[in-house]
Protein backbone atom coordinates (compact mmCIF):
# COMPACT_ATOMS: atom_id res chain seq x y z
CA UNK A 1 0.00 0.00 0.00
CA UNK A 2 1.10 3.42 -1.33
CA UNK A 3 -0.17 6.84 0.23
CA UNK A 4 0.75 10.30 -0.99
CA UNK A 5 -0.04 13.36 -0.75
CA UNK A 6 -0.26 16.00 -3.20
CA UNK A 7 0.47 20.25 -2.73
CA UNK A 8 -1.50 21.60 -5.33
CA UNK A 9 -3.31 24.51 -7.38
CA UNK A 10 -5.98 22.24 -8.94
CA UNK A 11 -7.52 19.13 -9.51
CA UNK A 12 -6.50 19.04 -12.87
CA UNK A 13 -2.50 19.02 -11.71
CA UNK A 14 -3.53 16.32 -9.21
CA UNK A 15 -5.03 13.99 -11.42
CA UNK A 16 -1.69 14.58 -13.88
CA UNK A 17 0.69 14.23 -10.59
CA UNK A 18 -1.32 10.51 -9.29
CA UNK A 19 -1.92 9.15 -12.81
CA UNK A 20 2.20 9.87 -13.52
CA UNK A 21 3.29 8.86 -10.09
CA UNK A 22 1.09 6.27 -9.00
CA UNK A 23 -0.55 4.58 -11.91
CA UNK A 24 -3.97 4.83 -13.66
CA UNK A 25 -5.48 2.96 -10.73
CA UNK A 26 -4.92 5.22 -8.06
CA UNK A 27 -7.96 6.30 -6.13
CA UNK A 28 -8.00 10.13 -4.43
CA UNK A 29 -8.54 9.33 -0.70
CA UNK A 30 -9.25 13.08 0.68
CA UNK A 31 -8.92 16.67 -0.75
CA UNK A 32 -8.66 19.71 1.59
CA UNK A 33 -7.73 23.72 0.92
CA UNK A 34 -4.77 24.57 2.86
CA UNK A 35 -2.57 27.69 3.21
CA UNK A 36 0.82 27.01 1.84
CA UNK A 37 3.31 25.86 4.99
CA UNK A 38 5.44 28.80 6.08
CA UNK A 39 4.97 32.10 7.51
CA UNK A 40 4.49 33.59 4.02
CA UNK A 41 1.90 30.82 2.84
CA UNK A 42 -0.56 33.22 5.40
CA UNK A 43 -0.36 35.74 2.53
CA UNK A 44 -0.75 33.63 -0.65
CA UNK A 45 -3.64 32.01 -2.06
CA UNK A 46 -4.70 28.68 -0.57
CA UNK A 47 -3.93 25.82 -2.28
CA UNK A 48 -5.37 22.06 -2.29
CA UNK A 49 -4.10 18.90 -0.41
CA UNK A 50 -4.85 16.10 -1.80
CA UNK A 51 -4.33 12.14 -0.22
CA UNK A 52 -3.94 9.29 -3.03
CA UNK A 53 -3.04 5.55 -2.58
CA UNK A 54 -2.56 2.97 -4.98
CA UNK A 55 -2.29 -1.23 -3.52
CA UNK A 56 0.90 -2.78 -5.12
CA UNK A 57 0.79 -5.78 -3.16
CA UNK A 58 -0.57 -7.64 -6.39
CA UNK A 59 -0.02 -6.14 -9.54
CA UNK A 60 -0.76 -9.00 -11.61
CA UNK A 61 -4.29 -9.50 -9.61
CA UNK A 62 -4.98 -6.13 -9.69
CA UNK A 63 -4.47 -5.25 -13.34
CA UNK A 64 -7.05 -7.40 -14.54
CA UNK A 65 -9.58 -5.52 -12.23
CA UNK A 66 -11.10 -2.69 -13.17
CA UNK A 67 -10.56 0.83 -11.98
CA UNK A 68 -13.69 1.51 -10.12
CA UNK A 69 -13.23 -2.35 -8.89
CA UNK A 70 -9.58 -1.54 -7.53
CA UNK A 71 -10.39 2.10 -6.10
CA UNK A 72 -13.59 0.64 -3.86
CA UNK A 73 -10.94 -2.22 -2.36
CA UNK A 74 -8.23 0.05 -1.79
CA UNK A 75 -10.36 2.64 -0.13
CA UNK A 76 -11.87 -0.32 2.02
CA UNK A 77 -8.51 -2.04 2.79
CA UNK A 78 -7.13 1.57 3.69
CA UNK A 79 -10.12 2.65 5.74
CA UNK A 80 -9.89 -0.46 7.66
CA UNK A 81 -6.35 -0.32 8.45
CA UNK A 82 -6.59 2.85 9.76
CA UNK A 83 -9.00 2.27 12.35
CA UNK A 84 -7.31 -0.35 14.00
CA UNK A 85 -4.43 1.81 13.86
CA UNK A 86 -5.59 5.35 14.84
CA UNK A 87 -9.18 6.99 15.08
CA UNK A 88 -7.49 10.30 15.13
CA UNK A 89 -5.68 9.82 11.40
CA UNK A 90 -7.02 13.45 9.50
CA UNK A 91 -7.10 11.55 6.39
CA UNK A 92 -10.09 8.51 7.62
CA UNK A 93 -11.25 11.41 10.41
CA UNK A 94 -11.86 13.31 6.66
CA UNK A 95 -13.90 10.79 5.71
CA UNK A 96 -16.11 10.52 8.87
CA UNK A 97 -16.99 14.09 9.74
CA UNK A 98 -20.09 16.00 9.36
CA UNK A 99 -20.15 16.52 5.49
CA UNK A 100 -19.32 12.82 5.05
CA UNK A 101 -22.40 12.99 1.94
CA UNK A 102 -20.72 15.75 0.26
CA UNK A 103 -17.36 13.94 0.13
CA UNK A 104 -18.34 10.70 -0.70
CA UNK A 105 -19.91 12.66 -4.11
CA UNK A 106 -16.78 14.23 -4.45
CA UNK A 107 -14.81 10.92 -4.25
CA UNK A 108 -17.34 9.14 -6.53
CA UNK A 109 -16.68 12.10 -9.18
CA UNK A 110 -13.28 11.65 -8.72
CA UNK A 111 -13.19 8.22 -9.48
CA UNK A 112 -15.39 8.99 -12.47
CA UNK A 113 -12.73 11.32 -14.07
CA UNK A 114 -9.96 8.54 -13.34
CA UNK A 115 -12.16 5.93 -15.20
CA UNK A 116 -12.77 8.54 -18.23
CA UNK A 117 -9.24 8.97 -18.23
CA UNK A 118 -8.16 5.29 -18.12
CA UNK A 119 -10.97 4.41 -20.84
CA UNK A 120 -9.82 7.20 -23.15
CA UNK A 121 -6.28 5.77 -23.07
CA UNK A 122 -7.17 2.28 -23.85
CA UNK A 123 -8.72 2.87 -26.76
CA UNK A 124 -12.51 2.74 -25.78
CA UNK A 125 -14.90 4.93 -27.64
CA UNK A 126 -18.44 6.28 -26.13
CA UNK A 127 -21.35 4.60 -27.84
CA UNK A 128 -23.02 7.20 -30.33
CA UNK A 129 -26.62 7.99 -30.29
CA UNK A 130 -27.85 6.00 -33.36
CA UNK A 131 -30.00 8.82 -34.11
CA UNK A 132 -26.62 10.97 -34.41
CA UNK A 133 -25.44 8.10 -36.89
CA UNK A 134 -28.42 8.33 -39.24
CA UNK A 135 -28.17 12.06 -39.06
CA UNK A 136 -24.75 11.39 -40.29
CA UNK A 137 -25.72 8.88 -42.79
CA UNK A 138 -27.85 11.38 -44.70
CA UNK A 139 -24.68 13.75 -45.63
CA UNK A 140 -25.92 16.28 -42.95
CA UNK A 141 -23.59 19.08 -41.81
CA UNK A 142 -22.44 18.79 -38.20
CA UNK A 143 -23.91 22.38 -37.71
CA UNK A 144 -26.98 21.04 -38.87
CA UNK A 145 -27.21 17.41 -36.75
CA UNK A 146 -25.75 19.28 -33.86
CA UNK A 147 -29.22 21.99 -33.91
CA UNK A 148 -30.93 18.67 -34.57
CA UNK A 149 -29.94 17.00 -32.04
CA UNK A 150 -30.82 19.75 -29.66
CA UNK A 151 -34.17 20.33 -30.77
CA UNK A 152 -34.59 16.82 -30.01
CA UNK A 153 -33.07 16.44 -26.77
CA UNK A 154 -35.06 19.34 -25.92
CA UNK A 155 -38.53 17.83 -26.83
CA UNK A 156 -41.11 15.33 -25.04
CA UNK A 157 -39.75 11.90 -23.86
CA UNK A 158 -42.96 10.57 -24.79
CA UNK A 159 -42.67 11.43 -28.34
CA UNK A 160 -40.86 8.56 -30.50
CA UNK A 161 -37.33 9.42 -31.59
CA UNK A 162 -37.70 9.61 -34.98
CA UNK A 163 -41.38 11.29 -35.20
CA UNK A 164 -38.80 14.01 -32.87
CA UNK A 165 -36.44 14.38 -35.50
CA UNK A 166 -39.35 14.87 -38.23
CA UNK A 167 -40.87 17.78 -36.33
CA UNK A 168 -37.12 18.92 -35.96
CA UNK A 169 -36.55 19.00 -39.78
CA UNK A 170 -39.13 19.96 -40.60
CA UNK A 171 -38.74 23.36 -38.98
CA UNK A 172 -35.54 23.56 -40.37
CA UNK A 173 -37.14 23.27 -44.20
CA UNK A 174 -39.09 26.07 -46.60
CA UNK A 175 -41.22 25.47 -49.64
CA UNK A 176 -41.37 28.72 -51.86
CA UNK A 177 -45.20 30.33 -52.36
CA UNK A 178 -43.61 32.45 -55.50
CA UNK A 179 -45.92 33.10 -58.64
CA UNK A 180 -45.17 31.64 -61.59
CA UNK A 181 -46.29 34.61 -63.35
CA UNK A 182 -44.23 37.69 -64.78
CA UNK A 183 -40.47 37.41 -65.43
CA UNK A 184 -38.38 34.53 -63.81
CA UNK A 185 -34.66 34.43 -63.92
CA UNK A 186 -32.30 31.23 -63.67
CA UNK A 187 -29.35 31.71 -62.53
CA UNK A 188 -26.53 29.35 -61.01
CA UNK A 189 -23.12 28.00 -61.56
CA UNK A 190 -22.17 26.01 -64.88
CA UNK A 191 -22.87 22.05 -64.92
CA UNK A 192 -26.27 22.36 -62.41
CA UNK A 193 -28.80 21.67 -65.71
CA UNK A 194 -29.98 25.56 -65.79
CA UNK A 195 -30.92 25.03 -69.66
CA UNK A 196 -33.00 21.54 -68.46
CA UNK A 197 -34.85 22.99 -65.78
CA UNK A 198 -35.94 25.83 -67.63
CA UNK A 199 -37.06 24.13 -70.12
CA UNK A 200 -38.57 21.71 -67.90
CA UNK A 201 -40.32 24.56 -66.29
CA UNK A 202 -41.19 25.81 -69.26
CA UNK A 203 -43.19 23.19 -70.30
CA UNK A 204 -44.78 22.65 -67.06
CA UNK A 205 -46.31 25.87 -67.25
CA UNK A 206 -46.66 25.63 -70.85
CA UNK A 207 -48.05 22.09 -71.59
CA UNK A 208 -49.21 20.81 -67.94
CA UNK A 209 -51.05 24.50 -66.95
CA UNK A 210 -51.39 26.09 -69.97
CA UNK A 211 -49.65 29.19 -69.69
CA UNK A 212 -48.87 31.54 -72.41
CA UNK A 213 -44.99 31.29 -72.10
CA UNK A 214 -41.84 32.56 -73.61
CA UNK A 215 -38.48 31.54 -72.96
CA UNK A 216 -35.05 34.24 -73.41
CA UNK A 217 -31.35 33.06 -73.13
CA UNK A 218 -28.32 35.25 -72.68
CA UNK A 219 -25.78 31.58 -72.71
CA UNK A 220 -24.49 32.59 -75.38
CA UNK A 221 -20.87 31.31 -74.42
CA UNK A 222 -21.91 27.73 -73.72
CA UNK A 223 -21.59 26.05 -76.69
CA UNK A 224 -24.58 23.98 -78.11
CA UNK A 225 -26.67 26.06 -75.08
CA UNK A 226 -28.60 28.07 -77.38
CA UNK A 227 -29.34 25.05 -79.50
CA UNK A 228 -30.36 22.93 -76.71
CA UNK A 229 -32.97 25.18 -75.60
CA UNK A 230 -34.25 26.35 -79.01
CA UNK A 231 -35.04 22.42 -79.73
CA UNK A 232 -36.69 22.25 -76.50
CA UNK A 233 -38.79 25.39 -77.59
CA UNK A 234 -39.44 24.64 -80.72
CA UNK A 235 -40.73 21.13 -79.60
CA UNK A 236 -43.03 22.62 -76.91
CA UNK A 237 -44.12 25.63 -80.03
CA UNK A 238 -42.95 28.58 -77.57
CA UNK A 239 -41.59 31.42 -78.18
CA UNK A 240 -38.19 31.73 -77.92
CA UNK A 241 -35.43 34.35 -78.15
CA UNK A 242 -31.20 34.79 -77.49
CA UNK A 243 -29.94 38.04 -75.95
CA UNK A 244 -26.31 39.30 -76.59
CA UNK A 245 -26.85 42.95 -75.56
CA UNK A 246 -28.71 44.95 -73.35
CA UNK A 247 -31.14 46.86 -76.23
CA UNK A 248 -32.00 42.72 -77.31
CA UNK A 249 -33.15 42.54 -73.86
CA UNK A 250 -35.56 45.24 -73.82
CA UNK A 251 -36.75 43.92 -78.13
CA UNK A 252 -37.14 40.25 -76.65
CA UNK A 253 -39.04 41.84 -73.54
CA UNK A 254 -41.22 43.98 -75.43
CA UNK A 255 -42.49 41.52 -77.89
CA UNK A 256 -43.41 39.00 -74.85
CA UNK A 257 -45.05 41.89 -72.44
CA UNK A 258 -47.99 39.93 -72.74
CA UNK A 259 -47.38 36.58 -72.37
CA UNK A 260 -48.04 34.80 -68.46
CA UNK A 261 -44.48 34.00 -67.63
CA UNK A 262 -41.00 35.07 -69.09
CA UNK A 263 -38.31 32.10 -68.40
CA UNK A 264 -34.47 34.05 -68.93
CA UNK A 265 -31.67 31.40 -68.93
CA UNK A 266 -28.66 33.24 -67.71
CA UNK A 267 -24.83 32.05 -68.52
CA UNK A 268 -23.07 29.92 -65.92
CA UNK A 269 -21.02 31.64 -63.78
CA UNK A 270 -18.53 30.91 -61.23
CA UNK A 271 -19.13 32.25 -58.00
CA UNK A 272 -15.68 32.46 -57.20
CA UNK A 273 -15.17 35.32 -60.62
CA UNK A 274 -16.86 38.54 -58.72
CA UNK A 275 -16.56 40.30 -62.13
CA UNK A 276 -18.39 38.04 -63.67
CA UNK A 277 -21.38 37.98 -61.25
CA UNK A 278 -21.20 41.76 -61.12
CA UNK A 279 -21.45 41.32 -65.03
CA UNK A 280 -24.79 39.22 -64.61
CA UNK A 281 -26.11 41.08 -61.62
CA UNK A 282 -26.04 44.89 -64.17
CA UNK A 283 -28.40 42.78 -66.79
CA UNK A 284 -30.67 41.47 -64.32
CA UNK A 285 -31.20 44.89 -62.67
CA UNK A 286 -32.58 46.30 -65.67
CA UNK A 287 -34.84 43.46 -66.09
CA UNK A 288 -36.21 44.52 -62.56
CA UNK A 289 -38.00 41.21 -61.57
CA UNK A 290 -37.79 40.10 -57.93
CA UNK A 291 -38.66 36.52 -59.17
CA UNK A 292 -34.95 34.74 -59.00
CA UNK A 293 -33.74 31.12 -58.72
CA UNK A 294 -30.73 30.21 -57.76
CA UNK A 295 -30.23 26.50 -59.40
CA UNK A 296 -27.89 24.10 -57.47
CA UNK A 297 -27.02 20.77 -57.60
CA UNK A 298 -27.89 17.78 -55.00
CA UNK A 299 -24.71 16.46 -55.90
CA UNK A 300 -22.32 19.24 -55.04
CA UNK A 301 -19.57 18.62 -51.83
CA UNK A 302 -20.99 20.02 -48.50
CA UNK A 303 -17.97 22.39 -48.63
CA UNK A 304 -18.46 24.11 -51.71
CA UNK A 305 -22.28 24.86 -51.00
CA UNK A 306 -21.04 28.07 -48.77
CA UNK A 307 -18.94 29.31 -51.74
CA UNK A 308 -21.23 28.99 -54.20
CA UNK A 309 -24.66 30.48 -52.31
CA UNK A 310 -22.11 33.39 -51.08
CA UNK A 311 -21.14 34.23 -54.12
CA UNK A 312 -24.12 34.56 -55.88
CA UNK A 313 -26.38 36.64 -52.72
CA UNK A 314 -25.70 39.57 -54.58
CA UNK A 315 -27.60 38.92 -57.16
CA UNK A 316 -30.46 38.59 -54.64
CA UNK A 317 -32.26 35.52 -55.74
CA UNK A 318 -35.03 34.44 -53.35
CA UNK A 319 -35.69 31.00 -54.60
CA UNK A 320 -33.86 27.67 -54.52
CA UNK A 321 -34.23 25.15 -57.31
CA UNK A 322 -31.94 22.18 -56.60
CA UNK A 323 -31.22 19.72 -59.65
CA UNK A 324 -29.95 15.96 -60.22
CA UNK A 325 -31.45 14.34 -56.99
CA UNK A 326 -31.64 11.18 -59.22
CA UNK A 327 -27.19 11.34 -59.18
CA UNK A 328 -27.52 11.44 -55.63
CA UNK A 329 -28.18 8.47 -53.35
CA UNK A 330 -27.94 10.71 -49.59
CA UNK A 331 -30.45 13.53 -49.46
CA UNK A 332 -29.03 15.60 -46.68
CA UNK A 333 -27.51 18.36 -49.17
CA UNK A 334 -31.09 19.52 -49.67
CA UNK A 335 -31.15 20.87 -46.08
CA UNK A 336 -27.59 21.59 -46.44
CA UNK A 337 -27.88 24.14 -49.38
CA UNK A 338 -31.23 25.37 -47.76
CA UNK A 339 -29.84 26.17 -44.34
CA UNK A 340 -27.07 27.80 -46.04
CA UNK A 341 -28.95 29.95 -48.66
CA UNK A 342 -31.53 30.84 -46.10
CA UNK A 343 -34.52 30.69 -49.16
CA UNK A 344 -37.14 28.66 -50.10
CA UNK A 345 -37.36 25.60 -52.21
CA UNK A 346 -39.07 26.07 -55.58
CA UNK A 347 -38.51 23.03 -57.45
CA UNK A 348 -36.68 19.88 -57.45
CA UNK A 349 -35.30 17.90 -60.72
CA UNK A 350 -35.00 14.29 -60.74
CA UNK A 351 -33.95 13.12 -64.09
CA UNK A 352 -33.59 14.57 -67.89
CA UNK A 353 -37.48 14.37 -68.98
CA UNK A 354 -38.77 17.59 -69.95
CA UNK A 355 -41.49 18.21 -68.29
CA UNK A 356 -41.90 15.56 -66.39
CA UNK A 357 -38.55 15.51 -63.97
CA UNK A 358 -39.69 18.60 -62.45
CA UNK A 359 -41.27 18.05 -59.46
CA UNK A 360 -42.69 20.28 -56.04
CA UNK A 361 -42.16 18.38 -53.12
CA UNK A 362 -43.48 18.59 -49.56
CA UNK A 363 -41.68 18.92 -46.23
CA UNK A 364 -42.86 15.74 -45.36
CA UNK A 365 -41.57 14.14 -48.76
CA UNK A 366 -38.42 15.77 -47.95
CA UNK A 367 -37.83 14.64 -44.55
CA UNK A 368 -38.50 11.00 -45.87
CA UNK A 369 -35.68 11.66 -48.42
CA UNK A 370 -33.20 12.87 -45.83
CA UNK A 371 -33.97 10.03 -43.42
CA UNK A 372 -33.84 6.89 -46.55
CA UNK A 373 -37.28 6.57 -45.78
CA UNK A 374 -38.09 7.12 -49.56
CA UNK A 375 -36.55 6.93 -52.25
CA UNK A 376 -36.51 9.46 -55.56
CA UNK A 377 -35.58 6.56 -57.71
Amino acid sequence: MVIKKYIVNNMNEALTRIRYELGKDAIIISQRKIKRPGLLGFFQKKVIEVTAAIDNSNKEEQEEKKPVENGIDILKKIVEKNREESNTNEKLSYLKDDNQDDIYKELQEMKSMMNKIVSNSSGEKEEKDPLKIKLEKADLSDSIIKSLMNKVNNMEDDIDSIEKVKEALKDEIHISNSSTDGIIVLVGPTGVGKTTTIAKLAGSLALVQKKKVGLITIDTYRIGAVEQLKTYADIMNIPFRVVFTQKDMDEALESMKDFDTILIDTTGRSSKNAMQISELRMLIDKIQTENIHLVISAAIKNKDITTIVEGYKILGFNNVIITKLDETTSYGSILNILDSAKKPLSYVTIGQSVPDDLKTLSKEEIVNLILGEDNIC
